[in-house]
């Protein structure tokens, strides 16, 4: 069971001297000579057993190949000065690194880099701000890391001298091209909230004849999910006949790159042909300071990203490319976070939106918070008994089989970032339905190191988040009727993270309707795994690259039977 040393909550203390006590390991990490101002930010440490497969920063997760990872915040430092790390700095898997076994390890430091935010609500914090990489700590630009190098580690032996040789380079922004534009705008509403410019951006997919056709006035279609640099899943080049084929572990699948490849050309193929619908498509942008995106909601930590993306940039994008911009003619779907949140906007803005098509969602009832009821389980971490506690799984396969448990999870995000800073999972839905904490930082759903629920920040998320919970609360006071026919929910029964779960309570809640009836579909495929998408005819790794052709004819029936008298259903139809 993992023990949180005291250092965790604390900043780092500062150290000068390289002596180290006899039979202390301990590793120095030191900014590069000459570098200029202080740094605020977590200082990670990494160490890998074979640096064949990569860099330890590209090796860290929680699978059965997890790497080893320290953490500790630092605040105003110097490069006079070095950062120990010691046997009271935390790691995951290993607590800490008195309990690494003596041998040959590739080492690598990394300063993921906080900003100052003095925020509309008073508080000031500190944060990671995205940098173009969709708030990924090992990629993201600006960040020192060191050069890795192979090392000889005795717990028993000689200190480690590691120096922050490196910086990750700005990324390039994308180029538009005949069919795919991107867009970045300031919100007006984020950037009060932030207390600095905040923007958002679009990637935009143009239909065929776009530029030909003046008049015509486009439906559109939001895919939500996680951060996209550029629109992806769409090509007009036939496949690379030379791409060499990569193994997609998780499919289990040889060539799986040569499959995404033709899959894009395809759609190409069929987006520019005649017979598929002329509309608009766009990923949103969206990356917040904790994670690589918003989950299109207003949070009290994060801000009002939704009222900012329905009332800033959607209107900006129909504006500036001939959308309807009327809510009959929008519509949303997406997996995982891109389901949760294409639900969510449109349970909170019913009006803005005629359907959601909604893949694999992260948890809607958080009373199958994926395997964690919040409002009667005590413990997040365990099921507890009389004379045992058991662990929850975390994350399986289609099959069953365990590879982390929940708190492993919630360690690994622990060593990369306090108070809701890791920029993973489990911090980010705590960071978007929580109430902001006495510290200005999130109110923790569950204490990080025992796993005992708080039960007042559990009835916040429910009343403010807890999807289901607000469509039985409210649908009978009129959202119901506003939603009729909108909902639309898919599943596989093995999901990697639990999240049918969820799905059959909201079922339960969404059948027995009658007043009125929800008139959707909720679908589940057997035995697939995260993210299955409705598609029974073919198996997950290949739905999950037919998203736009599977959901984009859907709504467009829908579209033409519930237009308003008078409705434009005509001038996209070429």
């Amino acid at each position: 069971m993992f023990v949180l040393a005291l250092a965790l909550a604390c900043t780092v203390a500062w150290m000068d001297t390289r002596a180290a006590q006899p039979g202390s390991l301990l590793f120095f990490v030191n900014l590069p000579p000459g570098h200029p101002g202080v740094e605020d930010g977590r200082l990670l440490l990494m160490l890998a057993k074979d640096g064949r497969r990569g860099e330890p920063r590209f090796q860290i997760g929680t699978g059965a190949n997890a790497q080893q990872i320290f953490g500790v915040d630092v605040e105003g430092w110097k490069g006079t000065t070095s950062v120990v790390i010691d046997p009271a700095v935390p790691g995951f898997p290993l607590a800490s690194i008195s309990q690494i076994p003596a041998g040959t390890y590739t080492v690598q430091a990394l300063l993921h880099k906080y900003e100052t935010f003095k925020r509309a609500d008073g508080f000031t914090v500190k944060l990671p701000m995205d940098r173009g990489e969709g708030q990924q700590w090992n990629q993201a630009p600006g960040n020192l890391y060191s050069t890795p190098v192979e090392v000889r580690v005795d717990p028993n032996g000689e200190a480690v001298e590691i120096t922050l040789d490196k910086v990750i380079p700005p990324i390039p922004p994308p180029t538009d091209t005949k069919y795919i534009r991107h867009e970045r705008i300031q919100s007006a509403l984020l950037t009060k909230f932030w207390g600095r410019p905040m923007h958002l951006g679009a990637n935009v997919l143009l239909p065929e004849g776009w530029d030909t056709h003046p008049d015509a006035r486009y439906p559109l279609f939001i895919d939500h999910g996680h951060f996209p640099y550029t629109f992806t899943g769409f090509r007009p080049e036939p496949p690379d006949p030379n791409l060499k084929p990569d193994f997609a572990a998780r499919f289990n699948l040889a060539g799986y790159n040569r499959i995404q490849q033709q899959y894009a050309h395809q759609f190409y193929k069929e987006w520019t042909g005649p017979g598929f619908p002329r509309a608009i498509v766009i990923e949103i942008q969206h990356p917040t300071p904790f994670y690589d995106d918003s989950y299109a909601v207003n949070s009290a930590n994060a801000g009002p990203w939704g009222d900012a993306i329905v009332k800033e940039l959607l209107p900006y994008i129909e504006k500036k490319y001939r959308g309807i911009g009327q809510g009959w003619a929008r519509f949303m779907y997406g997996g995982s976070t891109g389901g949760w949140e294409a639900m969510a906007a449109q349970v909170f803005y019913p009006d803005d939106f005629n359907g959601a098509y909604i893949a694999c969602p992260d948890p809607i009832d958080f009373r199958a918070y994926t395997v964690v009821n919040l409002y009667e389980d005590r413990n997040a971490y365990f099921v507890e008994g009389d004379w045992k506690k058991t662990a929850r799984p975390g994350h399986r396969n289609y099959l069953g089989h365990v590879d982390a448990t929940l708190e492993e999870m919630n360690r690994l995000e622990l060593v990369l970032g306090t108070r809701t800073r890791s920029g993973q999972q489990w911090d980010v839905w705590e960071a978007t339905y929580s109430p902001v904490g006495p510290d200005g930082y999130p109110a923790r759903i569950w204490d990080k190191r025992t796993g005992v629920i708080d039960k007042k920040v559990a009835e916040y998320w429910r009343e403010n988040f807890d999807l289901v919970h607000i469509l039985q609360r409210d649908w009978e006071k009129g959202l119901g009727a506003k939603l009729e026919g909108k909902l639309h929910l898919y599943v596989g029964d093995m999901d990697n993270y639990y999240l049918n779960n969820a799905v059959y309570l909201a079922e339960q809640f969404l059948e027995s309707t009658t007043k009125p009836y929800y008139n959707g579909e909720v679908a589940y495929g057997d035995r697939a795994e995260h993210c299955w998408n409705g598609d029974p005819t073919r198996p997950n790794a290949l739905s999950r690259l037919r998203y736009h052709q599977m959901f984009i004819p859907k709504a467009v029936e829908r579209m033409e039977k519930t237009a308003p008298p008078g409705a434009d259903l005509k001038s996209w139809k070429y």
